[in-house]
């Protein structure tokens, strides 16, 4: 078997272990305690509580709509993958409809909910497919607009989940928040890991001061690239440097005080390795990296 159906299977079976899990949280947790959820999930939760709808059926009409949509701006890897991911959820939805885990305390019903959801997604995004839906619309507000794909679809399942208060009343909408709170982390920690990281490029007339302060205070290694401005044809150097996410606010804070004039460009790193990051077997993790 070649590498490319090698990760086609590998794809899958994140795909289907995902839509597995999900599955179980929305009916082994979610609709036995009347907790709803974002997107189309949280639409045909409704439709379970307001006409004893199957989530199975009404989960492949919603998404078959939205899987047209995201046709046009989606790659074809993906179309296919989310409607294998939405077939497979509704095949879950059925078979585990029975599967009720019986709790009095609800909180603990909307963070198992939430945390098995968020496993759910995560691993369904990481087959490169989503749960359709309000999914496919934070893969779109990421792709086009740079939103982290995470909290995207917390906003657009937020647009479903409030008002749903009049159907399932304020307690439960305000356990589904919860549920919704803990899925958003932990689909975050699947995304971008437990700590994500920045890469930030600076370019200033004051680089060496910039430099030495980021090295000193931070602790971060710093690549010098020579480069040459387009319209004056100068030469420039321009500074890059990796940083954690708690390490953000600090470089803004030593290049406004160095050189408020800086040009300044800060981007998401899903995965970086690395001394100083995430490869385990170099002996001293805490030195910084040279990039």
């Amino acid at each position: 078997m070649n590498k490319k159906n090698q990760l086609l299977l590998f794809n899958l079976l994140k795909i289907t272990t995902g839509a597995l899990i999900f599955a179980i949280a929305v009916n082994s947790f979610a609709l036995p305690n009347n907790l709803g959820e974002g997107g189309v999930t949280g639409l045909t939760m409704i439709l379970y509580y307001t006409n004893g709808i199957s989530p199975a059926l009404t989960n492949v009409f919603f998404n078959t709509i939205l899987l047209i949509v995201g046709y046009k701006f989606l790659d074809r890897e993906t179309i296919i993958n989310t409607l294998y991911a939405v077939m497979a959820m509704s095949f879950f939805l059925k078979i585990t409809d029975q599967l009720v885990v019986e709790t009095t305390e609800v909180i603990i019903a909307s963070i198992a909910a939430g945390a098995l959801m968020g496993v759910g997604m995560g691993l369904i995004m990481k087959g490169n497919g989503t749960t359709a839906g309000s999914a496919i619309l934070a893969k779109l507000a990421n792709k086009y607009l740079g939103w982290n794909t995470s909290y995207a679809l917390l906003f657009f399942d937020l647009i479903v989940v409030i008002p749903s208060v009049f159907v399932i009343g304020l307690e439960s909408m305000m356990f589904t928040v919860i549920s919704l709170a803990v899925s958003t982390k932990l689909l975050d920690f699947i995304l971008e890991g437990a700590n994500p990281k920045k890469t930030v490029t600076i370019i200033s007339e004051k680089h060496e001061a910039i430099a030495e302060a980021i090295s000193h205070q931070l602790a971060r290694g710093i690549t010098i690239i020579d480069a040459t401005g387009h319209y004056q044809k100068n030469a420039k150097k321009m500074l890059y440097v990796v940083i954690s996410r708690q390490q953000l606010l600090p470089i803004q804070k030593i290049i406004d005080e160095i050189d408020p004039l800086a040009f300044v460009i800060i981007n998401d790193a899903q995965s970086v390795i690395g001394e100083g990051f995430t490869r385990e077997f170099f002996e001293h993790e805490d030195n910084p990296n040279e990039l």
